[in-house]
């Protein structure tokens, strides 16, 4: 089984290896759910973890319909991506009506060639998610990455089990959306997916001492004294739950 733990700093991507993780979702900007990390932010973390990278490649936050320039700004990314050392990219491309774009994406996917690419969440923006699998296939995707179209994994079990049974070895279906140490056993159970994807973030306080009150850059209030990392210990612990999942499904075969 296999666990991919989202990070958006060097600090993350270090702790999700140490804590067991077998590969990195590399992003920045989480608050909007994830886009393009800068070529400086590939480059140390590919230096400093031996773990597999993949790297977002989403130009904006908001939806994932994308203008003729956006398309190019990711094409760019990927290439930029694959000369820093990425083992593989995630991305997703929806049209107008919220469907999977399949020639867009089969463009994506062929350029990033011959790397993997993870088809995420915005699967589980579209009007039906397990429907929208067939067309992710057609994409030439290694994998999804999916809640079942639910705000949370636990909440979509039932749409990620037919999705992984309709797979069929086509393609890796991947359960993420608040996967914790305390749920990610019912989620394999439930599924039968054997890869994971987690967040696992942990809010830190700014070292900053001194706080400018009502002084904001951003849309969020006081955001400017808030740090998210992923702690170690938070990922070993979700390690450790997926061993025994492993270790239960060994003794059954038996």
């Amino acid at each position: 089984m296999v666990l991919e733990i989202c990070a958006d700093s060097v600090e993350s991507s270090v702790a999700a290896q140490r804590g067991g993780a077998q590969r990195v979702e590399l992003c920045m900007d989480l608050a909007e759910g994830g886009i393009t990390p800068s070529a400086g932010l590939i480059a140390r973390v590919r230096a400093r973890v031996t773990i597999d990278v993949f790297v977002m490649i989403r130009p904006r936050g908001g939806d994932f319909c994308y203008s003729d320039d956006e398309f190019d700004v990711m094409r760019e990314d990927i290439r930029r991506a694959r000369g820093l050392g990425a083992d593989g990219l995630v991305l997703g491309v929806l049209d107008e009506q919220a469907r999977v774009d399949v020639p867009g994406t089969q463009e994506l996917v062929a350029l990033a060639g011959p790397l993997p690419v993870t088809f995420h969440r915005a699967i589980d923006m579209t009007p039906d998610p397990a429907a929208s699998l067939e067309d992710v296939i057609a994409t030439g995707a290694a994998r999804v990455l999916t809640s079942g179209g639910a705000p949370k994994a636990s909440q979509g079990l039932a749409t990620v089990a037919r999705m992984v049974e309709s797979a069929a070895g086509r393609i890796t279906v991947m359960t993420g959306g608040g996967i914790s140490p305390d749920n990610i056993a019912s989620a394999a159970d439930s599924t039968g997916a054997t890869e994971f994807h987690a967040s696992l973030r942990t809010v830190c306080p700014s070292p900053v001492r001194y706080h400018r009150l009502g002084v904001e850059m951003g849309a969020m209030r006081n955001r400017e004294y808030l740090r998210y990392a992923v702690l170690e210990e938070d990922v070993r612990a979700l390690a450790d739950a997926l061993l025994k999942i492993e270790g239960r499904a060994s003794a059954r075969s038996r």
